[in-house]
């Protein structure tokens, strides 16, 4: 089974929690080594800038799953 079975949520919490979630395994895809991410955690956490980067990836996920789940609107 696939650790990502759908975009679907059941309300918008929901998907903003799996679009961090989706962030979150993309680096962690991209640096596979467990102790690497944690020495480069400390440089990241402490940047501004880094940090705002980061929180634009969430939202870029967000928008996707948010457009999977037809912004969470009954549309018949």
């Amino acid at each position: 089974m696939s650790w990502l079975e759908s975009l679907k949520t059941d309300t918008p919490e929901e998907g903003y929690e799996l679009a961090i979630l989706l962030s979150r395994m993309a680096v962690k895809k991209m640096q596979p080594d467990d102790d690497v991410r944690s020495r480069l955690r400390g440089v990241y956490a402490n940047d501004a800038d880094s940090l705002t980067m980061a929180s634009q990836v969430v939202a870029i996920n967000f928008q996707t799953i948010a457009q999977a789940n037809k912004f969470w609107l009954d549309v018949s």
